[in-house]
């Protein structure tokens, strides 16, 4: 008899543990980035940009890949769509950015085709660009202390002052603002391997363009992020297209 209700007893155990099964802790997305962090591997990226006030409009899409140092964004490649302005594309490699159409369309030198910079990683992309960047290592610690992680998403709020001290992406992407206080809200999803498939962000548009066109109006990013660990090989434009100079 013993025996028997031993057995009932393991059994019900069983069930018990298969119904409730144990989920595992979330990965830390820090220690995960930074083990992709190999030179000449990188991730590709697409985001949309859209002005939410009296509705939604959509500004701005880009596409682009970052390529990785041992310390994090080592180059980039981003090609941007936005309203009323031509394709622009930049690449940068380092601290020198080089960029071809969008505002420069019309304003290089006979025969030039690339704007060369101090840095403007984004281009000028980069004003309605993601503010989050979540590539570089003191960048996501920064948003992981500041945020909450639960599950596969970590959410929080880190204003411009904030991450100005830890981002290089953001302080080149928008490098004249109005209010360092404005507070980016953010979620980033991880995948099962804790790298970020996904960022969503958010600001009062006011943050950056204090006009009365952008007066309660907020500016949302959504950016995916795939292909982690791919092999990515980032190049300087050919030097007889490049020109440091441009008419005003």
């Amino acid at each position: 008899m013993r025996k028997v209700v031993i057995t009932a007893l393991v059994a019900c155990g069983c069930l018990l543990a298969g119904a409730v099964p144990a989920q595992a802790a979330p990965k830390d997305p820090v220690r995960a980035l930074k083990s992709e962090l190999a030179p000449g591997h990188g991730v590709r990226f697409t985001e949309t940009t859209t002005l939410v006030g009296d509705g939604k409009t959509k500004i701005q899409s880009r596409k682009g890949t970052f390529q990785f140092n041992a310390k994090g964004v080592a180059a980039s490649d981003i090609t941007a769509t936005a309203r009323h302005r031509p394709r622009e594309r930049t690449i940068s490699i380092g601290k020198v950015s080089y960029t071809s159409g969008g505002m420069w369309q019309e304003r290089l030198p006979a025969g030039k085709s690339w704007l060369k910079s101090g840095g403007l990683f984004g281009g000028g992309s980069g004003f309605y660009g993601q503010v989050i960047n979540p590539v570089e290592p003191k960048t996501l610690s920064a948003l992981v202390k500041k945020g909450r992680l639960r599950g596969g998403k970590l959410t929080g709020k880190i204003t411009f002052r904030e991450l100005e001290k830890v981002s290089p992406w953001f302080d080149a992407s928008i490098p004249l603002r109005m209010h360092d206080d404005t507070k980016v809200s953010y979620t980033l999803t991880l995948n099962s391997a804790g790298l970020v498939s996904r960022v969503t962000s958010s600001y009062a548009a006011t943050g950056v363009f204090d006009t009365n066109l952008h007066e309660g109006k907020t500016i949302t990013i959504d950016s995916r992020f795939t292909g982690w660990g791919a092999k990515v090989s980032i190049k300087a434009p050919a030097a007889d297209k490049v020109t440091t100079s441009a008419e005003d």
